[in-house]
């Protein structure tokens, strides 16, 4: 498949498949996990795997084009497959070639192996994740590999994913980063015991629990790397505007509910308001692929105007619609919960003053 068959075949799938049932989709999760394994079937869950492995590896700008797709008929299936997708490039950048085999030719084969990933709490100042100053979670050398211990806040997928990449800190705050099942499961080598699905007002299909890890071994056949300290902030820096191809998606998924309105309403008001709201999109997108050349304060400011135009089309997606966006099921509701998401997804204190600065000014 080439590069171009591949946005075909994801947008023909995704409006014959997913649009119809994207409100089922938003709170389903066996209806969620169908959504996935369309994706898969159709050999979109390997565009991040090396053409050595059998997978696509597709170049950035094309990945963002099918983020935005995604994200624009779900933003729940677009949200779990980038966890997946985030997971496949973790390993495919690893040094250990028998994982990458493994895991990589399992993801290409479509064997049903889907990943997730738990290391947000990285993010958290120095990892301090309690009052006792302890990290999160951390690792113990040991002869065949870490034993690790803590708690993990946030991850995605239980149900969904079999696998999920977990971070943990060395006692030098260097962290290691390996694949741990998605299960709870208490054996003689550890024990990793998962919460209750978390009940979220967005995404909720999505699967969010937190889960708990006693001296469970992370075998070095499952160690992807061992990540410098300060590596997260350092990732973060780099990657500003990685999540906003999506916030895109969600902002013409709200365009959309607004067209459709205005065409029932035959109301030139509305028609009016949503050609002003995509120019404002059109000028965003111009400026993201432009960004390449754009400082940190730039790219920050360009994060928190997709963050705040999505917020705004999801809102006036909900007041064209009238009181029927109230309703579980319509889709105005659906996009103005999903605008929150990008609002917070992969926040750092430096998105979270850009978003604020942006709100206020």
């Amino acid at each position: 498949m080439d590069f171009e068959e591949i946005l075909h075949s994801t947008k023909s799938y995704l409006k014959e498949c997913v649009v119809p049932r994207a409100e089922v989709i938003d709170g389903d999760s066996e209806a969620l996990k169908i959504a996935v394994a369309g994706l898969e079937s159709r050999s979109l869950l390997a565009l991040r795997v090396p053409q050595k492995w059998g997978g696509a590896d597709i170049p950035p700008e094309l990945f963002y084009q099918y983020q935005e797709l995604t994200a624009r008929y779900s933003g729940a299936l677009s949200f779990l497959q980038t966890q997946h997708h985030s997971a496949t490039a973790m390993i495919a950048s690893s040094d250990n070639e028998m994982l990458k085999s493994r895991y990589l030719g399992a993801i290409v084969a479509q064997k049903g192996l889907r990943l997730g990933v738990g290391f947000s709490h990285l993010r958290r100042s120095s990892s301090r994740a309690s009052l006792t100053g302890k990290p999160a979670v951390t690792a113990t050398p040991t002869k065949d590999g870490y034993l690790l211990s803590g708690n993990i806040p946030w991850i995605t997928g239980f149900g969904l994913f079999q696998k999920f990449i977990v971070a943990a800190l060395l006692p030098d705050n260097r962290a290691v980063f390996g694949v741990l099942p998605f299960a709870n499961i208490d054996r003689e080598y550890g024990k990793i015991a998962v919460s209750e699905i978390m009940q979220l007002i967005a995404m909720n299909s999505t699967n969010t629990v937190t889960a708990t890890l006693d001296n469970w071994l992370l075998h070095e056949s499952e160690i992807i790397s061992v990540k410098p300290v300060g590596w997260i902030a350092e990732n973060d820096s780099k990657n500003i505007l990685n999540s906003v191809p999506a916030t895109f998606g969600c902002i013409r998924s709200g365009l959309d509910v607004i067209a459709t309105v205005a065409t029932a309403k035959d109301s030139p008001v509305i028609a009016t308001a949503c050609q002003k709201l995509e120019q404002k999109l059109d000028r965003l997108k111009q400026n993201f692929r432009q960004s390449q050349h754009s400082s940190k304060a730039e790219q920050l400011a360009l994060r928190a105007a997709a963050i705040d135009l999505a917020v705004r089309c999801g809102h006036a997606a909900v007041v064209v619609s009238g009181g029927a966006a109230n309703g579980i099921q319509h889709p105005a509701g659906r996009v103005y919960r999903e605008a929150l998401v990008y609002t917070v997804s992969g926040q750092t204190k430096d998105v979270m003053e850009a978003a604020l600065d942006r709100i206020v000014s």
